[in-house]
């Protein structure tokens, strides 16, 4: 049972980063109606970034994150008016293709540049033993860093004009218009949120795994069930159904080989689909 204990306070702290990952994909989506296909390799993109900075600066690594969260944004502005904001408002289907196209570019690129090689970050962090069990300094400051920008973005959507803008879009963008907001800046800051989220997750991803420029579509395919799982443009909801996956993941691991995970989280993707198809978030304050 101690055993089974660790492993899942493990996953706890792991799923706050999957919730992280899933904030990104989660925003989008509920504001644009836009599934962003190049989460993914922009998840890489942040493992990589984490990369060079810390082989430039070898300072704490989670200090790093300011600037990657940075880099997040800008880029996340370059892939909205380069391949975004010509199909808002069309089929979901040109906006998968637009953006997957932006998706096969980036990792056509990041191989060129880094191959498809295993990476990691050399950095560790002193953690705690209990037990027979150590928890890594890694783990838990990861968890909190997701923590900290998870809260950070509620109060910036509740409490800023800007995040109050995004929302205000999000739940009629026509009405808003009328009101005077302006939705292609709006639409243009989520998505570079979005997209800044996404860095960010991969970056702190970097510091616990080894990783190549193939890395982010596992973590894609997370957020897609932890977005699932949460109901769409809800960061927080989107943290809290990221520690529920990792908490699965951790009560399973003992029991199971661990190439059985995806097929489990698949089968939660489907069953959660079917019954709670806003989230059960959505659901439970429905």
């Amino acid at each position: 049972m101690s055993g089974i204990l660790a492993s899942m306070i493990d996953g706890l702290l792991i799923g706050s980063v999957y919730g992280l990952a899933a904030m990104g994909l989660s925003l989008i989506w509920g504001v644009m109606d836009v599934i962003n296909l190049t989460h993914g390799s922009v998840i890489a993109l942040g493992m990589f970034g984490m990369y060079i900075l810390f082989a430039a600066f070898p300072v704490n690594a989670y200090f790093l994150l300011l600037p990657i969260l940075a880099a997040g944004l800008l880029l996340g502005l370059v892939i909205y008016w380069i391949s975004v904001h010509w199909v808002i408002g069309r089929s979901q289907l040109s906006s998968l293709l637009s953006t997957f196209a932006v998706n096969m570019m980036i990792i056509g690129i990041g191989t060129a540049i880094w191959s498809t090689s295993p990476y990691n970050v050399n950095f560790t962090l002193r953690g705690f033993t209990v037990g027979d069990y150590t928890f890594t300094g890694n783990h838990i400051a990861a968890a909190t860093a997701a923590v900290i920008i998870a809260l950070a973005l509620e109060l910036f959507l509740y409490r800023t004009r800007p995040g109050k803008a995004i929302r205000a879009v999000a739940d009629n963008r026509e009405a808003a218009e009328l009101m005077g907001i302006s939705s292609t800046m709006v639409l243009a800051l989520a998505f570079a949120i979005g997209i800044a989220l996404a860095a960010s997750s991969g970056a702190l991803v970097s510091t616990l795994f080894p990783f190549t420029i193939l890395s982010g579509a596992g973590y894609q395919m997370k957020s897609f069930v932890v977005t699932v799982l949460a109901g769409l443009g809800k960061p927080l909801g989107a943290l809290a159904a990221g520690v529920l996956l990792g908490l699965l993941e951790g009560a399973v691991t003992p029991f199971i080989a661990v190439s059985w995970i995806p097929l489990i989280e698949f089968g939660l993707f489907v069953v959660v689909l079917v019954a709670f198809p806003k989230g059960i978030f959505t659901r439970a304050t429905a």
